[in-house]
């Protein structure tokens, strides 16, 4: 009734020898590193030197190189980069809190705090 399966099923595991199995740790920094390095992009183009400093020491540190920086600019206006920086800083923050990494954590916490500052001072300017 039925036809035997000929090949390898595709939902099957890869083969362990080609693709070394990675640590939730190593996930969690290859993750964490990609948050703030995006998070990076956007407080380089926002022009903030001193916070885009300190990302790009903490991703530098969880890639163990110094990460490229961004310096074209979108043509986003301030609020929507401030949003933007907002969410991926509490993605950043997610991830740094589910890895105990508490410098990650405090920088993205600030760096919402900032955003979000910034993104009501923005609306009371319109207002």
């Amino acid at each position: 009734m039925y036809e035997p399966i000929r090949t390898r099923s595709v939902h099957s595991m890869a083969d362990t020898a080609e693709y070394p199995p990675r640590s939730r740790e190593e996930e969690l920094d290859i993750q964490l590193a990609g948050h703030l390095s995006a998070l990076l992009a956007v407080t380089d183009e926002l022009s903030l030197d001193a916070a885009a400093d300190r990302i790009a020491t903490e991703v530098a540190r969880l890639r163990g190189a110094p990460p490229a920086r961004h310096t074209a600019l979108s043509g986003t206006g301030p609020e929507a980069l401030h949003r933007r920086a907002h969410a991926l800083a509490g993605r950043a923050l997610v991830v740094a809190a589910s890895r105990a990494d508490t410098a990650v954590a405090i920088l993205a916490a600030e760096r919402m705090d900032a955003h979000a500052a910034s993104i009501d001072a923005a609306r009371l300017a319109v207002a």
